[in-house]
């Protein structure tokens, strides 16, 4: 099997569409058709569990599934905070804190590459960070399916659950955030060497 053909893998079609439903989650959300935004987001949620295990079940893990995968649950939950933030419906700063995690992160992560860092090898996934955007995407389904089924998303118990959500989301990115930085500055090369230490 080619390299082309191990890319065409079930896990990365299923990465590949979760991106083709943000702007579709987008348009949506914009038009305040908010059934269908809150189904659309829990289908590409959905994606995210199912390319992982299917991955490991088919033995279909590939590199580029494995950059490409974080990538597109950025794009979908940087996008649907912002989203949520333009309609007042989550905290502007937390809106800020997730976006700004998750560029610090990227911008990290092209820095200690072009560093000669062996990112993939060096710079292994936080379970954090995976209970991260288990976090954010629990909260964006909480605000989603509050104002689809209770209007105006007054319901006590639900406004309580947002709340501990959002204080879970923001803790988590700020640990997250500075676990990886942390690990970055152990990652850069020294004395000439590169990041494998040759």
């Amino acid at each position: 099997m080619g390299i082309g053909e191990r890319n065409w893998t079930i896990p990365n079609l299923l990465t590949i569409f979760r991106v083709l439903l943000t702007p579709v989650f987008v348009v949506l959300f914009m038009q305040e058709r908010l059934y269908s935004a809150l189904l659309t987001f829990g289908v590409a949620g959905l994606t995210d569990a199912l390319d992982g295990a299917i991955a490991r079940v088919l033995h279909q893990r590939s590199r580029l599934g494995a950059m490409l995968d974080p990538l597109a649950d950025k794009i979908l939950l940087v996008t649907s905070f912002v989203c949520l933030a333009i309609k007042g419906w989550i905290p502007d700063w937390l809106a800020v804190v997730v976006v700004s995690r998750d560029v610090i992160i990227v911008g990290g992560l092209a820095v200690l590459s072009f560093s000669g860092v062996d990112v993939k090898e060096r710079i292994k996934p936080l379970m954090v960070s995976k209970v991260n955007t288990t976090a954010q995407m629990l909260l964006i389904l909480a605000v989603l399916g509050g104002r689809a089924f209770f209007g105006n998303g007054d319901d006590a118990a639900l406004i309580l659950a947002q709340h501990v959500l959002v204080a879970i989301v923001a803790v988590l990115c700020v640990v997250s955030g500075a676990i990886y930085i942390f690990k970055w500055f152990g990652s850069f090369p020294a004395d000439g060497k590169n990041g494998n230490g040759r």
